[in-house]
């Protein structure tokens, strides 16, 4: 795990696994089976179990840091009867943070235009949430935060979870899901038309090809390829999505490097080119390794 090898607990828990791992290699399971248990690890650790690296109380400064310029703004902008959904929300501290009297201090700009706030979701695969989150759930009219927790966005129907004017992925499932294209495509269903998805990879080739990995002699954190093996940007293939229009931003006050994506919805037909993993490792984020497969429409015509 690359940013996470050093971590004695981890270690010591994943010897405990390897008998179980072990049957499931020789059952044929998937190539990865062993590092995706050891990315389960990550996600349940607790205390001295807890991973460097897996951040779970991310405040939402830190999100306007990371994102996009415009998303404080969107943010900012919803009124009363929209939605917002924090994919990977660990303790829920961002939406704590909206619902907060400092955050209308500071966004005095659009206050009355707000009046209450929007309906807020966070979504996490465990559950960290705090006593503030039930104190703060407390004071505020029924079902107006929501947290969700010990299911993955795929697992949540339409029906279910709805749709919403902004979703935000900072470090959640975009970083860790085992397919990026069902992750995208899954997210983009749950936006409205004209909404905007929020989300931000770390270590990645820039949109215009200037960056290097962060660690020497190691790919890039997300990685996808042509059939032919030609590196793809992140940033360009998120572009080849239809019905949404993709702003990209490479930042390099981080180390590592990020690059933050909007992503507008402005149709309905969306539909997300495919991949298949073909590398994995477990990490905080891990190393994902895809290559590009034809289209549906484009086998159908072969």
């Amino acid at each position: 795990m690359k940013n996470a090898a050093s971590n004695i607990a981890v270690a010591i828990v994943l010897q405990a696994l390897s008998l179980a791992t072990c049957c499931a290699q020789q059952t044929g399971a998937s190539q990865f089976t062993e590092e995706f248990s050891k990315q389960e690890l990550i996600y349940h650790g607790r205390g001295i179990m807890e991973v460097d690296g897996y951040v779970t109380d991310r405040s939402l400064a830190s999100y306007t840091l990371v994102l996009s310029p415009d998303f404080d703004r969107s943010l900012a902008d919803l009124g009363p009867n929209d939605r917002w959904l924090d994919v990977g929300t660990g303790q829920g501290k961002a939406i704590l943070d909206y619902y907060s009297a400092r955050y209308d201090l500071m966004h005095a700009q659009g206050r009355e235009q707000r009046r209450s706030k929007a309906q807020a979701v966070g979504l996490s695969i465990e559950d960290r949430r705090t006593p503030l989150w039930e104190q703060t759930a407390a004071a505020l009219r029924v079902g107006q935060i929501q947290y969700l927790c010990n299911k993955r966005l795929r697992d949540y129907p339409l029906s279910e979870l709805g749709q919403f004017e902004v979703i935000t992925d900072v470090f959640g499932g975009f970083s860790y899901a085992d397919n990026v294209s069902s992750f995208m495509a899954k997210a983009l269903g749950h936006l409205k038309l004209n909404g905007t998805l929020y989300t931000v990879l770390q270590d990645v080739m820039f949109e215009d090809r200037s960056n290097r990995p962060y660690y020497s002699g190691a790919p890039f954190l997300t990685e996808i390829s042509t059939a032919d093996g030609q590196p793809v940007t992140v940033c360009s293939w998120l572009k080849s999505i239809s019905c949404v229009q993709v702003a990209c931003e490479g930042k390099t006050g981080f180390r590592p490097t990020i690059e933050t994506y909007s992503m507008r919805k402005v149709c309905n037909n969306v539909e997300v080119p495919p991949v298949e993993l073909t590398h994995y490792e477990a990490g905080t984020p891990p190393e994902r390794g895809y290559r590009k497969l034809p289209a549906p429409s484009d086998s159908a015509g072969n």
